[in-house]
C-alpha cells in the first residue's frame, strides 16, 4: 500500500501517536508524517505510506497555515495552555489597535527564540529534555518568516489569529513574545493547522473514518508480506518522524499553503481526494474502500510538471536509467507517471531533454 493520507489530528495525541494508530489500522509498517503538531493542536497532518515515504524530502520546507487563539494575562513554561504558569495571573482588557500594532512587528522575516520545550539541541541534547529536568535552557534566536499574520478578533483577554508561516516558525513563541510586548504575559491557548503545502482540511479524514474504511483489510501477516519495506524506506520513515521539533517530550508545531483544484501542468482533469474515479483500475495494493481516502497522485507536488510515459520508458525509469523527455526541456524536475494514477518517479534534468530518476517510487 503506497500513498499520501491526510489526517485531521485530534487534540490529545502526538503526531507519533497518530502514525502508530495508522500503522495498526492499515497494517503497514512504513508510515511517516510531513510535519508534526503538538498534542494540544489539531488539523492537517499529512502521512506518507509505503514507498511514498521517499517524498518526504520534497516537503521539508513547506509553508503552513494556522488558526488559533492567544490568551493574555499570564505566561507558561511551555508557551501554551498545557504548561505551568510562570507569571501571576492578572486581569487584562485588550484594545484592538494595540494588538494590531504588536502583530505588525511579527510580520516578515524576524528573529525568534524557540520555546525551551522544543527539540532544538543544546550540546547535542534536545532542549525539552533539559527543561523537563528543570535545568536552564538558553536557546539562540533563529531567523524565521511569518508571511501573513492576521488578527481575526479581540475579545477582552483573547486574540484570534490566522498565520501563514515558513517552516521552522513557532506560534507558541509568537504568543509568548506578544505577551511580553503588551504586558501581563500570554500563551497559545489553541492551534489548528488548516494547511500544509498543497494539503488542506478538505483533504483530511478522521482516524475513525479511516478505521471504518479499513475494516475489511486482510490479516497483518498477509499485508506485511505483500508490502515488504526496504531498509532504506524504514530508515527514512524513522528519520522523518523523529527529526522534527518536540515539546515536553511531545513533538512540536514547526510552522505553500494553497490547495489547487487540479493539476497546473496542462495534464487532463483528475479526480482528487474523496471522489470516486471513473472506470480506471484502482492503485495496486490499496483496497477499494480505502483508495478514496488517499490524495490523488496527480495532486502531489503541484509545482512540478507531470509527464505520462509509455511502458518502455517506464521500465527504464524503474531500473534507474536516464530517459529522454522531449517536451520538458525547461523543467528542472518532473513527476513521472505510468498511466493516469501511478506515480513511478521524480526525475531530474541532467542535460537538454535527458532526465534521470532522483527517486523511484514504483519498482
Amino acid at each position: 500500500m503506497n500513498g499520501v493520507l491526510i489526517i485531521d489530528k485530534p487534540a490529545g495525541l502526538t503526531s507519533h501517536d497518530v502514525v502508530n494508530r495508522v500503522r495498526r489500522i492499515l497494517q503497514q509498517r512504513s508510515v511517516g508524517h510531513l510535519g508534526t503538531l503538538d498534542p494540544m493542536a489539531t488539523g492537517v497532518l499529512p502521512l506518507v505510506i509505503g514507498t511514498l515515504t521517499r517524498l518526504a524530502q520534497f516537503y521539508a520546507t513547506s509553508e503552513k497555515v494556522y488558526e488559533g487563539a492567544i490568551r493574555f494575562g499570564f505566561a507558561t513554561d511551555t508557551y501554551d495552555a498545557e504548561g505551568e504558569p510562570t507569571t501571576a495571573p492578572q486581569e487584562v482588557i485588550l484594545r484592538a489597535n494595540e494588538v494590531e500594532s504588536a502583530a505588525a512587528r511579527f510580520r516578515g522575516v524576524i528573529e525568534q527564540t524557540p520555546p525551551p520545550f522544543s527539540a532544538k539541541k543544546i550540546h547535542g541534547i534536545p532542549a525539552y529534555k533539559l527543561a523537563r529536568q528543570q535545568k536552564e535552557v538558553v536557546l539562540k534566536p533563529v531567523q524565521v518568516e511569518i508571511k501573513e499574520f492576521v488578527i481575526l478578533g479581540v475579545e477582552k483577554d483573547h486574540v484570534r489569529f490566522r498565520a501563514r508561516v515558513a517552516s521552522g516558525t513557532y506560534m507558541r513563541s509568537v504568543a509568548h513574545e506578544m505577551g511580553r510586548e503588551l504586558a501581563g504575559g500570554a500563551h497559545l491557548e489553541s492551534l489548528r493547522r488548516v494547511s500544509v503545502a498543497e494539503f488542506n482540511l478538505a483533504d483530511a479524514h478522521t482516524l475513525e473514518q479511516l478505521a471504518e474504511a479499513a475494516q475489511h483489510l486482510s490479516s497483518p501477516d498477509e499485508t506485511l508480506k505483500e508490502n515488504h519495506v526496504s531498509r532504506s524506506d524504514a530508515s527514512l520513515e524513522r528519520t522523518h518522524e523523529c527529526g522534527s521539533d518536540a515539546n515536553r517530550g511531545r513533538i512540536d508545531e514547526s510552522v505553500h499553503a494553497a490547495s489547487p483544484g487540479g493539476t497546473t501542468d496542462g495534464s487532463p482533469p483528475v479526480v482528487l481526494t474523496g471522489t470516486q474515479p471513473s472506470n480506471e483500475p484502482r492503485s495496486v495494493g490499496t483496497p477499494e474502500r480505502l483508495e478514496y481516502l488517499f490524495v490523488h497522485p496527480r495532486k502531489l507536488l503541484p509545482d512540478l510538471p507531470s509527464v505520462t510515459v509509455d511502458d518502455l520508458t517506464a521500465a527504464r525509469i524503474r531500473n534507474g536509467r536516464t530517459v529522454n523527455l522531449s517536451d520538458l526541456s525547461r523543467a528542472r524536475q518532473v513527476k513521472v507517471f505510468s498511466g493516469q494514477k501511478e506515480l513511478i518517479a521524480i526525475a531530474t534534468r541532467v542535460a537538454g531533454t535527458l532526465f534521470h530518476p532522483k527517486i523511484v517510487l514504483r519498482g
